[in-house]
């Protein structure tokens, strides 16, 4: 079975990245492709966890967070990364329901005072 890999371009294309973020990535080590001269592939352990670091990203983790759990599966296994993967889960929902209340809140006192204000102008 032959491995397929995506050239640099196409990496960029498949994730709609910039060239900047694709090579940062590589830069901080969450990822590693494979270099032949000046050209980068990427083979489908690249492209798994640029999935995940863009899922990461979405759900609020930051970079160092989404590095060191990789990290976990490279020198401890996948039980260990799981557990870790809980852990940091449960704290971001925790984050995340917070942020969703403050919001909720902002949004109605938002509300309210357009409403006030809608209430103030003179029907023409």
């Amino acid at each position: 079975m032959t491995d397929h890999r995506l050239s640099f371009k196409e990496m960029c294309a498949k994730f709609e990245v910039t060239p900047r973020t694709l090579r940062y990535y590589e830069y901080i080590e969450l990822l590693q492709p494979e270099k032949e001269g000046r050209a980068r592939f990427y083979h489908a352990r690249e492209v798994a966890r640029m999935k995940l670091i863009l899922r990461g990203r979405r759900w609020g983790f930051s970079l160092e967070e989404i590095r060191q759990w990789l990290l976990i599966y490279d020198k401890q296994g996948s039980a260990a990364q799981m557990v870790e993967w809980l852990r940091l889960a449960d704290r971001q929902l925790e984050t995340l329901r917070a942020e969703s209340d403050q919001l909720t809140r902002t949004i109605s006192e938002l509300q309210n005072a357009r409403d006030q204000v809608a209430k103030t102008i003179p029907e023409e």
